[in-house]
């Protein structure tokens, strides 16, 4: 599957599903019609959902309410209003279809339960199972090696931040683009938006270089504030932004001597986005 993207999409081989990618959210919307029909045997799948949609209110679910109504392209040509869920909201849709066609998500669904049942028990199943994704991608070991070392080197300073203060997602992710922003010039959307990749991980698609001015600045962020012990989310935005100072010059030092930047639009994917809602075929079809 080089030329496809790795969302839900892919579980439903050979039936169209619509998808919009939301850059704010950082989020695929999936029609709900368009699954409910690679699901069942219904001729007219807008009457079934609407039965099911009936049905699940009636029994308390709260799936309906995850419902976010988005313009598509319907085959008329024409767009249209449509319900749309998020992938989280699509799996819980799929549970409850009662349909033969839905039993293998179910399963599959069950599977994916289980095995993070196990990695509870035994975590490096956990991390067994990232070296296998890695590689299946294509990177080597040693690669390998440096981002799971960047992984913990992660979450020590986010260690530290908890520990003075910051608990909210929100303020984890505004001191990461207080980094970035000061050693790249670009809040971590923006470094995505630049390399035309969406819900991909950032750091997967950067050079070795790139990766390593990141580490960089979250290394020196996490010494400063061990050091500085900053309290709340204000003081340690100015630490992020004094770590994110030392990746920065350490890239326009190294940018001096080049005389070029360092800063990479290149990315691993093997497929490229051509508009919000497709990707162009696969990168080594165009070679």
């Amino acid at each position: 599957m080089d030329n496809k993207l790795d969302t839900i999409t892919n579980l439903f081989e050979g039936k169209e599903i619509r998808s919009i990618w939301n850059a704010e959210k950082e989020e695929y919307y999936f029609s709900v019609v368009d699954v409910i029909s690679a699901l069942t045997e219904s001729k007219i799948p807008r009457n079934y959902w609407s039965d099911l949609k009936r049905r699940l209110i009636a029994e308390g679910s709260q799936l309906h309410e995850k419902i976010v109504q988005l313009k598509m392209k319907a085959k008329d040509g024409k767009h249209r209003e449509t319900d749309t869920l998020d992938t989280e909201g699509i799996f819980r849709l799929i549970e409850s279809v009662p349909s033969q066609k839905a039993e293998p998500f179910k399963l599959w669904l069950a599977s994916l339960g289980k095995e993070r049942i196990n990695e509870i028990f035994d975590p490096e199943n956990a991390i067994n199972r990232a070296i296998d994704y890695y590689r299946n991608k294509g990177y080597d070991d040693r690669w390998i090696e440096a981002r799971l070392k960047g992984i913990l080197d992660r979450k020590k300073l986010t260690d530290i931040l908890k520990k003075n203060g910051i608990t909210e997602n929100l303020e984890y992710a505004i001191l990461t683009n207080d980094i970035y922003k000061t050693w790249s010039g670009m809040k971590a959307s923006e470094y995505k938006a630049h390399k035309n990749i969406r819900k991909e991980s950032l750091r997967d698609n950067m050079t070795d270089v790139e990766v390593a001015l990141t580490d960089l600045g979250e290394i020196a962020t996490r010494e400063l504030a061990k050091k500085h012990k900053p309290k709340g989310l204000k003081e340690n935005r100015k630490i992020a932004k004094s770590g994110g100072e030392v990746a920065k010059i350490a890239r326009e030092d190294l940018e001096g001597k080049l005389g070029e930047t360092i800063i990479s639009r290149e990315n691993q994917l093997n497929y490229k986005y051509i508009d919000n809602n497709q990707l162009l075929e696969s990168k080594k079809d165009k070679k």
